[in-house]
């Protein structure tokens, strides 16, 4: 099985853990990040859709791009898919595990394996830049993006673990991702009074615990999943379909 589960906007500033590959799309990364950095600080924050302070410090991360202390990719994010991942506490069996099986969506970087090297960016999927054509950024990541893996996952069992979010689809042709992988798509939901809700903090949570599960355990077999169980979210056979696998918390 291959793995996909999307990068997080928050990001620690460094890490004692030292990245192992370069990611596969590095040099497109660079040429992203120097247009990035042609920006000024108001332009980043339109471009960016956040406020003043959060644009000056992605200026000056971009500025720094390319002297900036680099990181593995599973190190660096501290979004709440990542909190309950835990990657510090994870052995180095998990980790090699993870670097065959698990790749990180991601607007700048386009595909990462964990222990690839990266900095601290922001990068959103409208961003319009000289080197996409003034098109949104996930369209530049298509064409590259979607023979990766597709044949990533087909040289591994055909099987694809969605773990990623609906905006990051739209780096691939997923129309033919879905046709020529087999894709499995977890969900996650609060039951109260028979009512199913699906909550973002959860949903997340969930990734991120679901992620450390496979790799702890290294999983080859969708069905095992089946046993994953985080904070009261249990698998619930009757529900959803074998492509969308639901984990329920009643409440």
């Amino acid at each position: 099985m291959q793995i996909l589960l999307a990068n997080a906007k928050i990001m620690f500033e460094k890490s004692n853990v030292k990245p192992q590959t370069e990611p596969k799309f590095q040099k497109a990364a660079n040429i992203l990040a120097a247009d990035m950095a042609q920006l000024t600080v108001e332009e980043l924050s339109k471009e960016l859709d956040c406020n003043h302070k959060l644009a000056a410090q992605n200026w000056h991360r971009y500025q720094n791009f390319f002297n900036a202390r680099k990181m593995p990719a599973l190190f660096a994010y501290n979004g709440q898919a990542y909190k309950h991942l835990r990657a510090s506490s994870l052995n180095n069996e998990a980790l090699s595990f993870g670097q065959n099986h698990l790749w990180i969506t991601c607007f700048l970087y386009g595909l990462l394996r964990p222990m690839d090297g990266i900095v601290t960016y922001r990068m959103e999927h409208c961003v319009k830049l000289p080197s996409t054509n003034y098109a949104p950024i996930n369209q530049f990541w298509k064409d590259k993006l979607t023979n990766i893996l597709i044949d990533s996952v087909n040289a591994d069992d055909g099987i694809l673990i969605h773990l990623s979010t609906e905006e990051y689809e739209h780096l691939f042709d997923w129309k033919r991702v879905r046709k020529e992988i087999t894709v499995i798509q977890p969900l996650f939901y609060i039951c109260k009074n028979s009512d199913l809700k699906m909550q973002a903090v959860w949903a997340k949570t969930c990734r991120g615990a679901m992620v450390r599960f496979i790799l702890q355990n290294q999983l080859t077999n969708p069905e095992e999943l089946n046993a994953f169980s985080y904070e009261g979210f249990e698998y619930a056979p009757r529900l959803g379909e074998k492509a969308y696998p639901h984990f329920v918390k009643e409440i």
